[in-house]
């Protein structure tokens, strides 16, 4: 019998055999403490990064009046005047954009921030108008001046030894279009002012753009030209097989007060093929409504709804812009508009938006004057098309 069988017999080994299980459970227990120790450091690393995203929660949202959140100095000065009609801040302030530098109108009245500034294009943009699909351009002048070359430069073969003929030089036409003022008179009372938790900023903002919005969505359909833009419908329209620049072109539908699927198709095809590229129609919901009962010979829908949120409606295969300022379907009705209108309608404007505080003529409420100049017309005769509720 060997050595270890005799001490494991006699009990030599037990000694060893309890200090391996004391060294085990001084390990086990060791473990469990580190194990406990981590997860606890765990949970209060979880429980910073809850607390940094709810700051940055907290910070990216509106900054109301009352907030103790940093806020740009023309923010201050513009909530200072807006509440209180303190203009010291803003004489003050120069409120730089876009190389134009003014705090102090000498006609009265204040430049808003820009934040306000961009709050109220981003929602004039996002209307139904054609403002949304029309050419828009910023001018620092009183008008904006449109080169129309609507003729082609001619073009000839030659040899190498033969002579070259003259060829036809093109026609350019200018067209001038003029910027109207715009205004909007939202008010407010003043004790509403007074309310450090009111937003009178994004109040202030919202109410200026739906009140643009509107104006401007009717100027640019029927407008006159007369202190306002002048409308698509304002220009004269002769049938398109006769049709000459200055005109827009217009295709019968040949129904008294009535039109079938032969008239859409025609008004596509009456377009150049160099517009019906970005060609989109325009119409208001109930002559929308009457189009997307039209089949084909085959009897398959013309109109198409859109595929995803927020994508348009299609008809033939192009988007369709809902402008209620277009006229309902009647006899000789010009109630369809088809065209390139990024081509076709150009929107000129100053980029800068004033606004005037008014606390006497309507007390207890606070007025607000806000104005901007804006211009409209057709740039281009041939880019837009006319359907006609008619039969000739």
């Amino acid at each position: 019998m060997s050595k270890t069988e005799t001490a494991a017999l006699t009990g030599e080994g037990v000694p060893l055999v309890q200090e391996v299980k004391q060294a085990m459970a001084g390990f086990v227990s060791e473990f469990k403490g580190l194990k406990a120790e981590v997860q606890h450091k765990l949970q209060q690393t979880e429980e910073r990064l809850t607390m940094l995203d709810r700051k940055s929660t907290i910070a990216a949202r509106p900054h109301l009046a009352a907030s103790t959140l940093e806020e740009a100095p023309h923010q201050k000065a513009f909530d200072a005047y807006v509440r209180s009609g303190d203009d010291d801040a803003l004489r003050g302030l120069e409120i730089e954009a876009k190389s134009l530098s003014a705090a102090v109108n000498s006609d009265g009245g204040y430049l808003v921030d820009p934040q306000t500034a961009e709050m109220i294009k981003s929602v004039l943009k996002s209307t139904s108008s054609i403002r949304s699909i029309a050419s828009v351009v910023n001018v620092e002048a009183n008008s904006f001046d449109v080169l129309i070359d609507h003729t082609d430069v001619g073009a000839g073969w030659a040899d190498e030894t033969a002579a070259a003929t003259e060829t036809g030089t093109p026609s350019i036409d200018r067209i001038s279009i003029p910027l109207h003022e715009l205004s909007a008179l939202p008010k407010a009372s003043q004790r509403l002012l007074d309310d450090s938790a009111f937003d009178v900023e994004g109040w202030l903002a919202g109410r200026i753009a739906d009140k643009f919005a509107r104006a401007e969505a009717a100027a640019f359909i029927n407008g006159d030209g007369i202190d306002k833009p002048k409308g698509i419908l304002s220009h004269p329209a002769v049938d398109n097989d006769v049709w000459t620049w200055g005109n827009l072109g217009y295709v019968p539908t040949g129904v008294s007060g009535g039109i079938d699927a032969d008239a859409i198709v025609d008004v596509v095809y009456a377009l150049g093929a160099q517009y019906r590229v970005n060609g989109t129609f325009v119409m208001n919901s109930k002559t929308a409504g009457v189009i997307r009962k039209l089949k084909d010979a085959d009897g398959r829908f013309l109109w198409s709804d859109g595929l995803a949120a927020g994508e348009p409606a299609r008809l033939m295969g192009y988007p369709v812009l809902i402008a209620e300022d277009m006229p309902d379907p009647g006899t000789d009705s010009f109630s369809i508009a088809f065209g390139d209108f990024s081509a076709g309608y150009t929107i000129a404007e100053r980029p800068d938006l004033r606004v005037l505080r008014d606390p006497f003529s309507a007390k207890p409420h606070v007025l607000f004057y806000a104005t901007k100049r804006v211009g409209g017309d057709i740039s281009d005769f041939a880019a837009i098309k006319l359907v006609k509720f008619g039969t000739a």
